[in-house]
């Protein structure tokens, strides 16, 4: 049995907020230079008493009201902001999604590739014939990490979640999802933290003060912080790399590869890696401008959007690549 992917879709809430809002609220800052910078557009937020698991919901239900509710053996939530330390945000999802309790339900603490990472797992499972179709979602509300006055990361971020449905299917002649290539470099694990809330250090009386650094923006301890001169240099190390890794894994050529869905960050951040990797326009996914930064919800976004677009396009083959916090990077290749 191979692992493949049998649909996929996502969801976004329904507060926006464009540059001009950012602005309103900003009036130091400039349209102009946020977009130059990022390339983002919009993003989408969700509102003060929507949760991560509330948006997975959402993404859930748009595959399994399609019929496949009774099928599902196991959920995968890729979250790094759960409703609770514990219990497990997957646990949650197979009540409020209305599974059967024959179901394994896992959370996983990863970010910019953990969707690759939980498809890998997913893959595992199913191919190990430890479960037979498998809902791969991943869930994020970054922004209430985010101090408002915070330009560096608001301007980047914002909230979404996505639900893949991986499935067993008897063909031995396509390897429908490849062998991931995984990297991990926990020494920098500090370049894109919340400090305190944890059990390392836990919320106390100075966690909300507020200080402003050398750039002018303004956080407390609570709040996301981000070294991105710290994030840019280790992307434009690791990415390169593997990039190569899951070319020669699967003995394949960049003219392999329809199209090249990245982890949407920011558009100098892709347009740097696209320089890097010679990847032609017509080839590299952007999806990042009316979204943001969805964390782990922007390839599963990337790839929704170019599945609709596949007969089109012609796409038999897409690789993935994710980076970021953690610092992680994971890759590998879809086959349709």
């Amino acid at each position: 049995m191979k692992a493949k992917i049998i649909d996929i879709e996502y969801y976004i809430p329904e507060k926006t907020v464009s540059n001009a809002d950012l602005v309103e609220e900003n009036p130091s800052w400039n349209i102009d230079k946020i977009y130059e910078k990022t390339g983002i557009n919009n993003r989408y937020i969700a509102n003060k008493n929507q949760t991560s698991v509330d948006l997975a919901v959402e993404a859930g239900n748009k595959i399994l009201n399609k019929g496949y509710r009774d099928v599902v053996d196991y959920i995968i939530l890729c979250t790094q902001s759960p409703d609770y330390f514990l219990p497990t945000s997957a646990c949650i999802l197979q009540d409020r999604l209305g599974l059967g309790q024959a179901v394994g339900a896992i959370d996983v603490n990863q970010g910019c590739s953990g969707f690759i990472y939980s498809l890998g797992l997913a893959k595992g499972l199913i191919e190990s014939n430890q479960a037979k179709n498998v809902l791969v979602l991943t869930a994020e509300t970054y922004s209430k990490f985010i101090h408002p006055k915070d330009k560096s990361v608001r301007t980047l971020f914002g909230d979404a979640a996505s639900c893949a449905l991986v499935s067993a299917v008897n063909d031995n002649k396509v390897k429908y999802i490849s062998e991931p290539v995984y990297g991990t470099d926990g020494s920098m694990y500090d370049s894109l933290i919340v400090p305190d809330g944890g059990m390392k250090n836990p919320y106390n009386n100075s966690s909300y003060d507020e200080y402003e650094d050398k750039s002018s923006n303004i956080r407390s301890s609570s709040n996301l912080y981000m070294d991105g001169n710290n994030i840019f240099l280790f992307t434009l190390s690791k990415v390169p790399k593997l990039y190569s890794e899951v070319l020669e894994k699967e003995s394949l050529t960049k003219d392999d590869i329809d199209i090249f869905i990245l982890h949407q960050a920011n558009k100098f951040m892709l347009d740097s890696l696209q320089k890097k990797l010679d990847i032609p326009d017509e080839k590299m996914h952007r999806s990042y401008q009316n979204f943001g930064n969805t964390v782990s919800s922007t390839i599963p976004i990337g790839l929704k959007i170019e599945m609709e677009n596949m007969q089109s396009k012609e796409i038999k083959c897409a690789m993935l690549l994710g980076f970021g916090v953690g610092l992680s990077w994971a890759g590998l290749v879809v086959r349709f």
